[in-house]
């Protein structure tokens, strides 16, 4: 449905953009928070997460050289990275869409994402702080990017938990505003058609022709003559 309402917590459709408006807003300087603690994570274990000892060629991963937690912190990282970039665009992009239908699709979006990140990032904290601990050796491996990448990890459970619930008021402001702005049409109780609803006419009925149903059955043809030809006989 069309709207020019404020739906879905943005400002009137077709109205100039406010850049420090939008700087300002709670909800993109936590989007860009949790853009720079994706940078962190994923920086810090591509960039010192992997080390090879003395008697190794091929280096291994920090956690309790578990490659599968590395991956998965730089999977999280990147992906976290790029749906930050996109959504602070459509951010920008939501108040000029005057289609009601199009701005609930992104919001669900957000809403979505954001929920299912801070889940994730919740994982990757327990995973690695579980995999850090359980490492015995930790000689030539740089605890600084350790520590960063765990506690980046924690700081962003907290950053899309705040994006999410930004995204669900926002839902929820949304679709309050479809409800109380919706209106019935007046119904005029006197009128028993409705005012669009015109009664057709038919034409009258005119018979021309001779009724042939009021007619007794089995008459037989009177003599033009007045005489009847059948004589009785005789005896």
């Amino acid at each position: 449905m069309e709207s020019n309402s404020a739906a879905y917590g943005v400002s009137l459709a077709g109205t100039g953009f406010d850049l420090i408006k939008f700087i300002k807003q709670p909800q993109t300087i936590i989007r860009f928070l949790s853009w720079v603690f994706a940078i962190v994570v994923f920086a810090s274990i591509t960039a010192e997460g992997y080390v090879n000892s003395s008697s190794e060629i091929q280096a291994k991963c920090v956690f309790n050289r578990n490659e599968g937690a590395c991956h998965y912190g730089v999977g999280i990282g990147v992906i976290a990275f790029l749906a930050c970039i996109a959504f602070l665009l459509a951010d920008v992009f939501l108040p000029s869409m005057s289609n009601a239908q199009e701005r609930k699709y992104i919001v669900m979006a957000d809403l979505g994402f954001s929920g299912a990140w801070t889940f994730l990032w919740f994982v990757c904290f327990c995973l690695m702080a579980d995999q850090w601990s359980k490492t015995q050796d930790t000689s030539g491996i740089p605890t600084d990017a350790v520590h960063a990448v765990i506690a980046f990890s924690f700081f962003s459970i907290g950053s899309w938990g705040a994006l999410s619930y930004f995204a669900l008021v926002r839902f929820r402001h949304g679709v309050d505003d479809v409800t109380q702005n919706y209106v019935d049409p007046p119904v005029d109780p006197t009128s028993p058609y409705p005012t669009t609803y015109t009664p057709p006419t038919y034409p009258s009925f005119q018979n021309t022709g001779q009724d042939l149903f009021h007619q007794p059955p089995f008459v037989p043809n009177p003599d033009p003559t007045g005489q009847s030809s059948y004589q009785p006989p005789v005896y």
